[in-house]
Formats: C-alpha cells, sequence, structure tokens
C-alpha cells in the first residue's frame, strides 16, 4: 500500500535565501603564454502563493449570446454534468544550487578553454482547484445551506469539484564544452591595393550536454461533493428526512479510465552531442577596409528517453465519506487504506518514447566591403534534419488522432514519427554607413521553425487537475520562414543610440496552437497553411550626462515593439466554423504580442550607490486559437500587463556592496480572456497574481 498525504494541506511558507560565491583569476608563464580559471558555486530558495486564481472554461452556442460553462461527463439536457470554473490556490516551493568551472590557456595564435555547468532545481508544488460556481451560474441565487433551494434538489447538476495535486518536480542539466580558437601563422598573400589575403583563423566546439526531468510520485486526487438535500419521504411509509453532505469519487477523465485518485512517475531524459568547425579566411582589400570569407560545419544528435508509471484505484466505485465541503476527504483517505487499492492497472495505460533528432548543417558566407561605407553580406546554409519517435504504450493507452473526435486505442505505430527535411537557405545583407554615427541595414533570410518532441507525441499533459491539457500531434510539420528586415542606428557618441527598424516575415505551414473538445477541453499544436508577421522596433539609449553636466551618472533608455500578424485557417477548419454560423478564416498568430516596451533608468553615484528603475509591459497575445465543436470555444488571449522592478546598492569600504531588490511592484493580475467577434466584450478565462518579493543581500569582493 502506498503510504504519504494524498492532498494538499496548509502551512508556513519557508524562508527565502540565496548566495553564491566566485573565484576567478589568471597567470601569465610568459608575455606570449597565459592561463586562466574561473569557478562559480550558487544556491538559492524561493517560495511563491496564490489563492486568488481563476480557470475557467466557456463556449459559445450562438453569435452574440451570452457564454455558457463547458460541461463534461454529461449534458445538460440530461441533468447529470460536471462545469470546470475553478478558483486556484497555489503554494510553490523551490530549491535550485549549481555550480560553473572553466580553464583556459592562450598564446598570441592560439586558445583552448574548457567549461563545466551543473545546475539541479527541486521543485515542490501543491495546488487546489475548486469548481462552486458553476453550481450557482445554472441556480441563480443558490444557498448551498439550504437543504430545500432546487440545486440541492438536482445534486448532479454542475456538483461542487475539488481536485488536489501534489507534484515534486527534479531538474538537471549538465554541460561539458571544449572550444579553441587558432590563427595560422602563415604570411600574407595576394596583390596589394587589390586583394591581400590575411592568416586564417579556424574555431571549433565540441559539447556534450544532457538534461532530466524526473517527477516522483505526483498526485492527483478528484472529489465530487453533494450538499444536503431534503426528501419529502414516502408518505406514509417514510417520514421526510435530510440526506446528509456527502464526498463522492470523482474520475477527472472523460472515460472514467483513472481512478479518482491518481499516483504518477515520470522521467525525461535527453543528451545532445554536437560539434562544430568554422574556417575563416580575412582579407584586406583595395579600399583597405577587411572582410572575410567563411565556412563551416555544424552537428547535433539529440536523444530522448520518456518513461511514465501510472498507478491508480482503478476499478473502486461507490465511496463516499459523509463531511462538509470545508474538510478535506483526502485528508483522511489514506488512512482509509483498508478499502483502497492503488494498482497500476488493469487498464494498463501508460506510453512510452524514444525520440531522436539528427540535425546536420554546413554552410558558405563571405563579408565584403565594396567600398569605405558600402559593405555586403551573404550566404546560403545547407541543413538536414531527421527526426524519430517510437512509442511503446501499453495494451489499453489511448490518444487522439490528429482531426479525430475521440479517445481511441494506441496500437503500436499508430503515433511514430519519421521525419526527414533538407533545407537550403540563402542570407544576404547589406550595410551602409554614410556617416560614422550612422549605419542603414537591409537583409533577407530564409529560416526554419521545428517541432519540439513534446509537440510531436500524443501524451496527454497536465500540470495539475483542472489546469491546461496539452496533447502534442505526430504528424506536424516544419515551418519555412522568410525574413525581411530593415534597421537603422544613429550613435552620435558613446552612450547614446537611437535605432529604427521594421521587419517581416513570411510562414508556410505556421506551428500554430489551437482548442480542441471531446468531452475535454486540450490545446494541441497544428500546421496552417500560412502566415505573415511585421513590426517595427524604435530604442533610444541616452547617458544623460552627455546633455547636461549635473546628470552625469544618470542613464535612461526605452524601447518598443509594435507587431501585426496574421495565420489562413485551414479549408476543413473554416467550414467548421461556417457550420455553427461563425465563420473564421484568418485570425492572428499564436505567441505574438501587440507590443513589447520597456523603460529603464540607472544612476550611479559618485558616492558608490546604485539605483535601478525597469519597466517592462507585453501587450495582449494569442495563446491559443479557437475551435468550433457543436459550440464556439472563442480565442484565449493572455492580456497585456506589466511588472515594475527597483534595484538599489550601496558600496561600503573596499569590498562590500549591500543591496535591495524590489521585483513586481505593480503585481498586476496575469489574465487570459476569451476573445471573439461573435461574444462582444472579452470574458475571464484565468487569472492570479505573482505577488511582490523584497530581497536584501550583501557581497563581498576581494582582489588578492
Amino acid at each position: 500500500m502506498f503510504g504519504g498525504a494524498a492532498g494538499v494541506s496548509r502551512g508556513d511558507a519557508p524562508i527565502d535565501s540565496k548566495w553564491a560565491m566566485s573565484l576567478g583569476g589568471k597567470h601569465d608563464f610568459s608575455k606570449e603564454f597565459k592561463v586562466g580559471g574561473f569557478a562559480n558555486l550558487f544556491y538559492e530558495r524561493n517560495s511563491s502563493y496564490y489563492d486568488n486564481g481563476i480557470k475557467d472554461s466557456w463556449e459559445l452556442d450562438s453569435p452574440h449570446r451570452p457564454m455558457t460553462p463547458q460541461t463534461t461527463q454529461g449534458n445538460v439536457s440530461g441533468g447529470d454534468f460536471k462545469t470546470a470554473l475553478y478558483d486556484i490556490t497555489q503554494g510553490k516551493e523551490s530549491v535550485k544550487w549549481g555550480g560553473l568551472g572553466a580553464v583556459g590557456a592562450e598564446t598570441p595564435n592560439h586558445s583552448i578553454n574548457l567549461l563545466y555547468m551543473y545546475t539541479r532545481v527541486a521543485e515542490d508544488t501543491a495546488t487546489l482547484a475548486e469548481d462552486t460556481r458553476g453550481k450557482a451560474y445554472f441556480f441563480p441565487g443558490y444557498n448551498v445551506n439550504d437543504p430545500r433551494d432546487l440545486g440541492n434538489q438536482y445534486t448532479t447538476v454542475a456538483p461542487y469539484l475539488r481536485m488536489e495535486t501534489l507534484r515534486y518536480a527534479e531538474r538537471t542539466t549538465e554541460t561539458l564544452q571544449l572550444r579553441g580558437h587558432h590563427t595560422l601563422d602563415l604570411p600574407k598573400t595576394g596583390v596589394r591595393g587589390v586583394l591581400t589575403w590575411l592568416p586564417p583563423e579556424i574555431d571549433w566546439t565540441l559539447s556534450e550536454s544532457s538534461a532530466t526531468l524526473y517527477e516522483p510520485d505526483k498526485r492527483q486526487f478528484g472529489s465530487v461533493w453533494y450538499a444536503p438535500s431534503y426528501s419529502p419521504g414516502f408518505p406514509p411509509y417514510m417520514p421526510p428526512f435530510t440526506f446528509p453532505a456527502t464526498w463522492a469519487q470523482f474520475k477527472p477523465d472523460t472515460n472514467f479510465t483513472m481512478g479518482n485518485f491518481q499516483r504518477t512517475w515520470k522521467s525525461i531524459t535527453e543528451t545532445s552531442e554536437q560539434a562544430s568547425v568554422n574556417i575563416k579566411f580575412p582579407f584586406e582589400q583595395w579600399s583597405k577596409d577587411k572582410g572575410y570569407l567563411k565556412t563551416g560545419f555544424f552537428y547535433d544528435d539529440v536523444k530522448r528517453k520518456y518513461t511514465q508509471s501510472s498507478f491508480s484505484d482503478f476499478n473502486e466505485n461507490g465511496l463516499q465519506f459523509n463531511a462538509p465541503f470545508e474538510t478535506l476527504w483526502s485528508g483522511v483517505f489514506a488512512s482509509q487504506g483498508q478499502i483502497h487499492r492503488i494498482t497500476d492497472g488493469p487498464p494498463y495505460v501508460d506510453d512510452d518514447y524514444n525520440g531522436h533528432q539528427i540535425i546536420s548543417a554546413w554552410y558558405g558566407m563571405i563579408d565584403l566591403p565594396l567600398t569605405s561605407f558600402l559593405k555586403i553580406t551573404g550566404g546560403a546554409r545547407f541543413e538536414n534534419t531527421d527526426l524519430t519517435i517510437a512509442n511503446k504504450p501499453e495494451r489499453d493507452a489511448t490518444w487522439v488522432p490528429p482531426g479525430g473526435g475521440n479517445l481511441v486505442k494506441l496500437l503500436p505505430g499508430d503515433a511514430d514519427v519519421a521525419f526527414s527535411q533538407r533545407d537550403i537557405l540563402p542570407a544576404l545583407g547589406l550595410t551602409v554607413t554614410p556617416l560614422k554615427q550612422v549605419a542603414l541595414r537591409a537583409s533577407y533570410s530564409e529560416t526554419v521553425a521545428r517541432q519540439t518532441f513534446k509537440e510531436l507525441t500524443p501524451i496527454l499533459q497536465q500540470e495539475f487537475l483542472g489546469g491546461e491539457v496539452f496533447i502534442g500531434n505526430p504528424q506536424l510539420q516544419m515551418s519555412a520562414v522568410k525574413n525581411y528586415d530593415l534597421r537603422a542606428d544613429y550613435t552620435p557618441y558613446d552612450g547614446g543610440l537611437i535605432s529604427v527598424s521594421y521587419f517581416y516575415k513570411t510562414i508556410k505551414k505556421p506551428i500554430e496552437y489551437v482548442q480542441r473538445n471531446i468531452g475535454f477541453g486540450y490545446t494541441t499544436p497544428e500546421n496552417y497553411p500560412e502566415g505573415w508577421l511585421s513590426g517595427y522596433e524604435f530604442e533610444v539609449r541616452q547617458k544623460m550626462g552627455q546633455l547636461w553636466k549635473p546628470l552625469e551618472g544618470l542613464s535612461l533608455g526605452a524601447n518598443a515593439t509594435l507587431i501585426s500578424s496574421e495565420v489562413t485557417l485551414p479549408v476543413s477548419e473554416s467550414a467548421r466554423f461556417v457550420s455553427i454560423q461563425m465563420p473564421l478564416t484568418k485570425r492572428d498568430m499564436t505567441n505574438a504580442p501587440a507590443y513589447l516596451y520597456s523603460l529603464y533608468g540607472v544612476y550611479d553615484a559618485p558616492t558608490g550607490t546604485q539605483l535601478g528603475l525597469f519597466y517592462t509591459v507585453r501587450g495582449d497575445t494569442l495563446v491559443a486559437g479557437a475551435t468550433a465543436t457543436d459550440a464556439l470555444i472563442p480565442s484565449i488571449y493572455e492580456t497585456a500587463y506589466g511588472t515594475l522592478n527597483f534595484t538599489l546598492t550601496q558600496k561600503i569600504g573596499k569590498y562590500v556592496n549591500v543591496g535591495f531588490q524590489a521585483k513586481n511592484l505593480t503585481n498586476t493580475p496575469v489574465q487570459s480572456v476569451y476573445r471573439s467577434q461573435y461574444i462582444g466584450a472579452d470574458v475571464l478565462r484565468s487569472s492570479h497574481t505573482n505577488g511582490i518579493d523584497l530581497s536584501l543581500s550583501v557581497a563581498v569582493k576581494i582582489d588578492f
């Protein structure tokens, strides 16, 4: 029998702290041979909490009508269904530690460096999601304490739900990298005044890295609560009576495959072996400006292994616990161990997989100054991508086929991936410097956007019960991107910059995140036919002492990006919207904010005091596109929010710095909304605040 807690509990927050230590130096054995090293260790403990979270699921039955809650495990006409209007409380604690070490040797023509880095993060999260607003929606004025209330007579209509998730995760990253740079001691060749070849340069990198995620014993507990209800009895055989308040099992998935208490072990291991070499042939041309020819090779071999083992009270039904809503059934569930059987099946529902991706590429380019004020840069990259995923499903595992309307049995080979693509990616750039302080740039390039393992695998992924569900799409393809860029920079003096740029991108087969509903809602990636993205960027930096001497030490800066985007829906997708009389053929691109901007001010006082104020804002961003089932589920946008941070450091003596930091002073709610031309005003989808973070620090630096 498994032991330990089944659900959440309350307690005091830990004390947050962090420290870091660095040590470095170098030694000159001679004027031509130097050796150096650097080491760093750090430790950080953080915690966070909020109890004002919201995560709601709504849909629209007909245009310009009020939205209604999405329902699961039944339907409104049947009078037996659940809703998903959750109030979220979440506490999180994390511990992060690691280190970095580097050594290197250098001569006038050669350098070699060895670096090792390790980080480990342990994160413990408790999440409570409760749906009490569904009942109030269907029974306005609902009184939970009145057994005669109509809502308590229809006990199976949107009953109270409680979802509890305990998630502990360990993440580690490890990198070992060897790098070298060499200038070949060869004489200059060529024709003086026309083209002179300078000594060639070679740089290379060999690295091996790994990343792991281990979730030992993630626990999820679902329960449904029925309020006290009045029964008139059956005269003359039975007098009137009241049914007591009762907790019952809630099996969250649509097919009731998993029990109401789930314990899951998950492990993801990803390794990468990389190698690259670049050979540069510098030259000096007729105007004595320097350019170069360059070629190189890149290779990356990535392997991923995903394993999961699920345990649950699969076949237990009808368990109850009489208690008021304030009582957590999970708190006594473990002590009822003699009546609970937590097993790995039947049914056997897990799906493991092995993934393998190889990217190899070589390129050639030239940086050619035609005159002292005109330079052209161009080349091409030849890239190969090979990606495979082999699933290993247990006998009762299920999945959602792309475009499918329900869960079906996952058979070996059904969702495997064997993807291969070859690309030629050209690039061309032009730089004009009519004045020393002015640079004008124009460029064109072609790039690709790859699918991730997560986006390709059919695994149902959910951080906590009641949270977002994500399911991959094994048919996902790479996107092809064409980039057009214009940029103008004006640097009147050191510490001053005015920059304006414009960009435009066309994308074939963009990867878009869309919503689906098959009795429960989830998000999945799909390739849309085409899309585009354009925008303007503005940046200003200014050391104010250049303008007025009393402002010496004050630096101000601002940048802003304004973005427009659009994708075209597939014909089959558009047809679904037409079928519900709410046509839609185009929409914004996912993960493309309407704008980004930031402002900052930093003041360095002669007394050793440094003040900093930083404000950043991200505009409305589409995170999941609309979908049409029997109703419309509108697009989900994260709304604009800003973050204000303040820093203060004070130097004390020769070695000590004392600091104060305040993060997220505005504490703006992080919200998402449903948005559509057919619903009028936005409808809240989710909301929470991250809180204000205050910290004090002491730093000591000693030079030997």
